[in-house]
């Protein structure tokens, strides 16, 4: 057995030990249950094993085929940033007690632990100016989903708007829940780039809750605290999806009226790991405390008057009724949520206002630098979306063959956009890399 499965360390003395403990005489025994027309009774068609010099090799020459931002220039967007993670990050996360740390299923959970998602949870309410925070989520995409049926339980209601200017992949996530939920999702489409809160005063009429981006996916900032107030007045919660980095310039939810606030935590010290993974945060008001999907570590004292903490509630589907539970998903993103915690606790709100500012002047040099056609005549954050003179798919390939890649092609999302590029600008570019951009653009005929 040893020779023909190398990685497993039971020898045939170990397996006979294991049968004879539980009294199968052999290994397909096991299996006796499984219908004999279903079995497989050939080796699986595999490539021999190889030796693990070989092995190494193959895997190397198999990840040299990925670009990432280390080799290839990239004001690619849409939701995954390229913001710069200091190696405090990764040292800390790198103690074998925050490392191995799962998702806190039992209140007696190790001090730790539940201390270091307190201090998680209060960063977050202190951006999004919120009451409440839970642990932390799967994504962005997920923590919205999951505020939709929050919205359902608080409300009653079953309607849900989401302007169209909310990031598609979120949107998609949003619509294959409210299936499984048993609502109904309408979308409110944008005006120059943003939501005009009439349009979405209107749709929100008998609606348990209204979700908005700040900034929109288009990068331009939003009219928020008027589409916060449009779904007020009817009765839905608004519901805000932020970009947590902008908040060292921009208002936090909690501020214009929000009900909730939620996103994605990828550019907070998580670096972009191919997609993921990352975290999503939601928080909202005290009222909505109980109804929040996860788990939340609260403050307390013990009989000694020490400062401790615990698990103070878990509204899930495997400790409540099926029925009262506001979420389907069953565990969080604690190691990346600490992550997040290490790089706001390093970045200070002094350098939270920097960070902002610095993506406001670098995206308002690439705005001038690129001499592109503007999509909107908006405001923007880090993303600016500009024309090009041939579909934006042949203008990536061609920039990408010179080692940049230069935006998102807004066409694979958005109808009659097949000539936008949205470019992403964060603080890791440098106006030199921007004069390269726009050097490369010209050349692809953009």
């Amino acid at each position: 057995m040893g020779a023909q499965r190398p990685y497993l360390a039971l020898t045939p003395d170990d397996v006979a030990g294991l049968l004879g403990t539980i009294g199968v005489g052999s290994v397909d025994e096991l299996f006796r249950d499984v219908p004999e027309g279903v079995r497989l009774r050939r080796p699986l068609a595999v490539e021999p094993a190889l030796a693990e010099q070989e092995l190494v090799a193959h895997v190397s020459a198999l990840a040299a085929r990925n670009a990432h931002v280390g080799a290839e220039l990239s004001f690619l967007g849409a939701g995954a940033y390229d913001h710069y993670v200091p190696a405090l990050v990764d040292s800390v996360l790198a103690r074998g007690e925050l490392l191995t740390a799962y998702t806190p299923y039992q209140p007696e959970l190790s001090q730790g632990i539940l201390q270091a998602i307190f201090e998680y949870q209060t960063a977050i309410c202190e951006l999004t100016g919120m009451d409440v925070a839970n642990a932390s989520g799967y994504d962005g995409a997920t923590v919205a989903a999951d505020a939709c049926y929050l919205a359902r339980h608080a409300t009653g209601r079953t309607r849900i708007v989401v302007a169209q200017t909310v990031a598609p992949q979120v949107r998609r996530v949003v619509r294959t829940y409210a299936v499984g939920f048993g609502m109904e999702v309408v979308e409110v489409p944008h005006r120059d780039g943003v939501t005009d809160p009439g349009d979405f005063a209107a749709a929100c009429e008998g609606a348990a809750c209204a979700i908005f981006q700040q900034p929109g996916f288009f990068g331009c900032l939003e009219p928020a605290p008027e589409l916060a107030a449009a779904a007020a007045a009817t009765g839905a919660l608004a519901v805000a999806h932020v970009d947590p980095l902008s908040l060292g310039v921009l208002e936090a939810p909690g501020a214009y009226g929000c009900h909730v606030a939620i996103g994605d935590g990828q550019g907070v010290g998580n670096p972009l790991s191919y997609g993921g993974p990352h975290f999503g945060f939601l928080a909202a008001r005290e009222e909505l405390l109980r109804r929040l999907p996860g788990r939340i570590a609260g403050e307390t004292v013990d009989a000694d008057g020490r400062r401790g903490f615990v698990l103070t509630l878990q509204t899930r589907e495997q400790h409540i009724r099926r029925e009262k539970a506001t979420s389907n998903i069953t565990t969080n993103q604690t190691l990346c949520a600490i992550a997040g915690l290490v790089y706001l606790a390093w970045l200070g709100p002094q350098g939270l206002r920097e960070l902002g500012e610095t993506c406001l002047a670098l995206g308002g040099y690439a705005r001038e630098r690129l001499g592109l056609p503007l999509c909107f005549e908006q405001p923007t954050f880090k993303e600016l979306a500009v024309r090009l003179r041939r579909p934006a798919e042949e203008v990536v390939a061609r920039a990408r063959a010179a080692g940049v890649h230069p935006g998102y092609p807004l066409g694979r999302d958005y109808e009659g956009m097949d000539d936008a590029l949205l470019v992403a600008v964060t603080e890791r570019r440098t106006p030199a890399e921007i004069d390269r951009l726009a050097d490369v653009l010209a050349e692809a005929g953009a």
